[in-house]
């Protein structure tokens, strides 16, 4: 797929995450097509309410902001119609945890092609 941005989300570190969701929604929002794939600490961390309390690297005063905005990313990368999240087959299986669209690895690299790939 020419033009479009696919990512493999697998970190559950909260200021990694936040760094996927940011370049996710940033390329959405400009218009791209963009595929996440989101591996075992990805599905964890974004299902998990609690995230953002998690970061270790968030100073206290940066950590309502961050909190806020990492909210705000994960909702709006939910929400764009060229912003499409799957969870991997294994790791849905794996945890038990639900999502709306699942898929595999070997699915998701195929669906992706030709298009720009990144690991978070």
């Amino acid at each position: 797929m020419e033009g479009v941005l696919a990512a493999i989300l697998e970190s559950g570190d909260p200021e990694r995450l936040y760094t996927g969701l940011s370049l996710l929604v940033s390329a959405a929002s400009a218009g791209e097509e963009v595929r996440a794939l989101l591996g075992f600490g990805a599905l964890r961390a974004l299902t998990d309410p609690d995230l953002a309390t998690r970061a270790t690297l968030i100073s206290d005063a940066e950590r309502e902001p961050f909190a806020r905005t990492l909210d705000e990313l994960r909702a709006v990368a939910a929400e764009l119609p060229n912003c499409r999240l799957w969870a991997c087959s294994a790791a849905v299986q794996a945890t038990g945890l639900a999502f709306e669209h699942v898929t595999s690895m070997p699915a998701f690299l195929r669906e992706a092609g030709d298009a720009r790939l990144v690991f978070v």
